[in-house]
C-alpha cells in the first residue's frame, strides 16, 4: 500500500513539473510518456558520469525528428554537414530537452549487484543519469549542433571546449555507430579496456544505436576524449563489422554565463 501510495505521489511531481502526458497523437513529434512507462538506463563501466539510454526514440520519432531537422532547410546543399544554433533554440529541440529530463525521471537503472534501483531517488544523491542541479537548470541547454555524417566521417579524439557548461546530450539517428572514450591525461590512465595493458592508449567503445540518447557529465565531460572513427576496419562491435550508412546527430549543450560574450 505505502509502495502505491509513493508511485502516486510520484506522478503527481512529475505531472507539476511536466505538465499531464495526455499527448499521444500519431503526428506527435515526440512520444508521450504513459503512466507506469519506464526508461532503461545503462552506466558505463570505468567512465563515471557516462550514460545510455538505448530505447529513448522509436523507430517512428526518430524519422518525425529527421524531418524536423531537414524541414528547417539547413542541409539543401550538399556540402553542408554541420548546423548549429545558439539562445533560442528551434521548437523540436526544446522539446527533446524536455523529453530527456522525463526519460531521467521515468527511469530506471541496473545497479553492479543486478538490482533495479529508482533513478530518481538517485537523482537527489547527485548520481545517475544527470545530477539533479544540472537536471533542473533553466535553460536545460541552450546551444544546438546538428550533424549529418556520410560513411566513412566522423570526429576526432576531443574534449568539449570549456565554454559549455557540465551536462552533454548526444542523440543518434540512422546509422549506429561505436564511439571510443580515451583518458585526456592517457598517459596516466590504468584501466584494463581496450588495449592498456602494455602502455599503449586504453580505449572504452560504446555503440550509439539510432534513437539512444547519451548523457555526458562529471568525469566523463572533463576528463575524457571522446572520438568516432569510422573509418574502414575500425568500426566494430563484439566482432561484428558494422555496416556504414549516413548517419545524423543531435548535440544538445549549455553556454557557460562567461562565454556568452566571447
Amino acid at each position: 500500500m505505502e509502495e502505491d501510495d509513493d508511485d502516486q505521489y510520484k506522478q503527481q511531481v512529475l505531472a507539476c513539473a511536466f505538465g499531464e502526458s495526455s499527448d499521444s497523437s500519431d503526428d506527435a513529434l515526440y512520444p508521450a510518456v504513459k503512466e507506469g512507462e519506464i526508461y532503461s538506463w545503462e552506466s558505463v563501466e570505468g567512465i563515471d558520469g557516462l550514460w545510455l539510454c538505448r530505447d529513448f526514440l522509436p523507430e517512428k520519432h526518430q524519422n518525425l525528428l529527421l524531418s524536423a531537422i531537414h524541414g528547417e532547410g539547413l542541409f539543401t546543399e550538399s556540402s553542408y554537414n554541420q548546423a548549429m544554433k545558439f539562445g533560442d533554440l528551434p521548437n523540436w529541440a526544446i522539446d527533446l530537452s524536455r523529453l530527456i529530463q522525463k526519460a531521467v525521471c521515468y527511469g530506471e537503472t541496473i545497479s553492479l549487484d543486478g538490482l533495479e534501483s529508482d533513478c530518481k531517488e538517485q537523482q537527489m544523491e547527485e548520481s545517475g543519469p544527470l545530477p539533479f542541479d544540472l537536471l533542473w537548470r533553466e535553460p536545460l541547454f541552450d546551444q544546438l549542433i546538428t550533424n549529418v555524417y556520410k560513411p566513412g566521417e566522423g570526429i576526432s579524439a576531443h574534449v568539449d571546449l570549456l565554454r559549455f557548461e557540465d551536462g552533454i546530450a548526444i542523440v543518434s539517428l540512422e546509422s549506429e555507430c561505436v564511439m571510443h572514450f580515451s583518458r585526456a591525461d592517457q598517459e596516466t590512465c590504468s584501466h584494463k579496456a581496450q588495449g592498456g595493458q602494455d602502455g599503449s592508449l586504453v580505449k572504452i567503445p560504446v555503440l550509439l544505436n539510432p534513437g539512444s540518447l547519451l548523457l555526458i557529465f562529471g568525469e566523463a565531460r572533463y576528463s575524457w576524449k571522446h572520438e568516432i572513427n569510422r573509418k574502414e576496419g575500425f568500426q566494430t562491435w563484439k566482432g561484428r563489422e558494422i555496416i556504414q550508412k549516413k548517419r545524423t546527430s543531435v548535440t544538445l549543450r549549455k553556454l557557460c554565463h562567461s562565454a556568452e560574450d566571447i
